[in-house]
């Protein structure tokens, strides 16, 4: 089985001091880049998702029901949108950028960013068919947030036909309240969720 790391939006603005701060956001930074030390080989390739906002339309609100709207967060371009400084010096195989004209939760909607190209490009490769063409076969999901971006990730690529798990203590959620609904949805939708150690 060739597995692959997701690591799902882990962004300055979704870290505490951030546009969209969700609490532990800065934690889960360091743990994933330190689990990362230990585990790199157990991956045959290592990619991220970036939240990359250009017009996201009802997406943004000045009235956000945090919900289906939300404040201003991850402006293509601006550092709030970067990949936080833990995650950028990682060795990564490939950067998805998703959410430039609609709201794009999950990293299934995100397309591969050419490093040469202008990152408002709606013609990178999208996740999925990227991860089949290196013959991945299963991907465990990290980054922020569980209870949004993580969760829709993962109910996307358990569909799409990949083992799925998501590495809880390498998550943080918006409503950890919520979490518990959650793993029971994914439960159904044969996505493992597991705790480190």
């Amino acid at each position: 089985m060739s597995t692959a790391l997701l690591i799902i939006d882990v962004q300055p603005d979704f870290c505490e001091g951030g546009a969209l701060a969700v609490a532990g956001g800065n934690a889960v930074a360091a743990a994933i880049a330190a689990d990362l030390v230990e585990r790199k080989d157990s991956y045959s390739a290592i990619v991220t998702t970036q939240d990359w906002h250009i017009e996201p339309g009802d997406h943004f609100s000045t009235n956000p029901d945090f919900i289906d709207s939300w404040p201003v967060h991850c402006v293509a371009g601006t550092p709030g949108a970067a990949l936080h400084p833990q995650i950028a010096d990682l060795a990564v195989d490939a950067h998805f950028a998703k959410g430039r004209f609609a709201a794009a939760y999950s990293g299934f909607e995100a397309r591969k960013l050419d490093p040469t190209a202008d990152k408002a490009d709606e013609s990178g490769e999208l996740l999925g068919p990227w991860l089949k063409a290196q013959g991945i076969t299963s991907v465990d999901v990290v980054g922020l947030a569980a209870d949004h971006c993580v969760k829709a990730t993962a109910f996307d690529a358990a569909k799409d036909g990949f083992t799925t798990t998501i590495i809880s203590p390498l998550t943080a959620a918006v409503s950890p309240e919520n979490l518990p609904a959650i793993r029971e949805e994914l439960r159904v939708a044969g996505v493992t969720v597991i705790s480190l150690g």
